[in-house]
């Protein structure tokens, strides 16, 4: 079984001025020793050596895809999985996209890693685009696209739910045109073939039992809302064993989202 993670762990782990976190992050990382992981807000890991330090304390090797504009996204590897190539999505998104090809005994596994735009669901959705592209230039037919989406799920009525937001973080969910509920960066993934991991893994599950923020570090930017994706290609969705939402031990306060896990009938090729 092969075990994927996808997390956002908030300004590298370290608030400034406040609590260092990443002790936490790490215990969580360990607690749920994934064979793939997805981190996102690396604030500080692209210098002194800090992305290479904390991957020798999980034991994993990491791919890091540096920011022009915001932080740092990395994917990270346990061995025996192996890492055939690795590389950055070139596009200018706000913060990254990285990109790893594992090898599994069903062939080439690729991972895109990614944080999309925060304040607009255009700009989300120019982002998906550069991913959709990306994707279908990915060899072999196992793909996975994850990260802190920003994005609402499109079979889902969040009407009640933004009402209830400060305007400022509400319109950030909504179409500038009309004020629409904005779930076009979701949509525009599913239509290009991907399924969400979520769902197809928890049919019977209520709503809610999906959210991935906000624990208790979060903040007004927040109503309970799922941000957080695992959508895989066909071929990922199939080897679905399970897929929940990471809400034990130190996660409630290790960040303001929490960890996203899956568990995949995949093993070392």
């Amino acid at each position: 079984m092969l075990r994927v993670m996808t997390w956002n762990i908030r300004t590298g782990g370290r608030d400034r001025g406040g609590l260092d976190r990443l002790d936490q992050v790490v215990q969580v990382i360990d607690e749920q020793a994934p064979d793939v992981l997805a981190l996102q807000e690396l604030r500080g890991f692209d210098r002194d050596g800090l992305m290479a330090a904390m991957a020798g304390r999980v034991g994993m090797t990491p791919h890091l895809a540096r920011s022009c504009f915001g932080q740092p996204v990395a994917v990270l590897v346990r061995p025996p999985y192996r890492v055939v190539d690795a590389g950055s999505v070139r596009r200018p998104f706000h913060h990254a996209a990285a990109r790893v090809v594992v090898a599994t005994s069903a062939g080439p596994f690729t991972v895109l890693g990614t944080h999309l735009y925060p304040y607009s669901g255009g700009r989300r959705r120019m982002e998906v685009d550069w991913l959709v592209a990306a994707m279908r230039r990915a060899r072999g037919q196992l793909t996975l696209v994850t990260g802190d989406l920003n994005s609402l799920d499109p079979t889902v009525d969040h009407t009640a739910r933004l009402a209830g937001m400060p305007t400022l973080y509400r319109r950030r969910h909504l179409r500038r045109s009309g004020g629409a509920v904005d779930t076009r960066a979701i949509a525009r993934l599913l239509a290009a073939g991907l399924v969400d991991l979520w769902p197809s893994g928890n049919i019977d599950a209520p709503e809610a039992a999906g959210h991935t923020v906000p624990t208790r570090l979060g903040g007004a930017e927040f109503a309970g809302m799922r941000l957080d994706y695992l959508l895989g290609s066909p071929a990922v969705a199939q080897r679905v064993h399970d897929c929940r939402v990471i809400r034990d031990g130190a996660t409630a306060t290790a960040s303001d989202h929490y960890p996203l896990l899956a568990t995949l009938e995949l093993s070392p090729g």
